[in-house]
C-alpha cells in the first residue's frame, strides 16, 4: 500500500469538509428547534438566535465555496 504523504492528505481537505458538516448539523438542529416551538414560545430572542445562526452559516458557506474555487486552480 502506498504511503500517504501529508501534502496528499491536505489535498483531500478533510478538516474543512468535516467543519462544514458539523456547522450544517448545528444549523439544522437550530432550525428544527425553532420550528418545534409553539407560537407563544417564539420570542424575539429565539428569532434573533435563528437569524444569527443562519447568517453565520451563510457566511461560512460563502467562504468555503470561495476557498474551494481558488484551490481548484492549483496544479496537481
Amino acid at each position: 500500500m502506498p504511503e500517504i504523504t501529508m501534502e496528499r492528505f491536505l489535498k483531500w481537505k478533510i478538516l474543512p469538509r468535516l467543519m462544514m458538516g458539523v456547522m450544517t448539523y448545528a444549523y439544522l438542529d437550530t432550525l428544527w428547534w425553532f420550528q418545534s416551538l409553539s407560537p407563544d414560545e417564539m420570542t424575539t430572542q429565539a428569532a434573533s438566535l435563528t437569524a444569527t445562526v443562519t447568517g453565520a452559516m451563510t457566511g461560512a458557506f460563502a467562504v468555503w465555496l470561495g476557498s474551494e474555487k481558488t484551490n481548484d486552480n492549483t496544479t496537481t
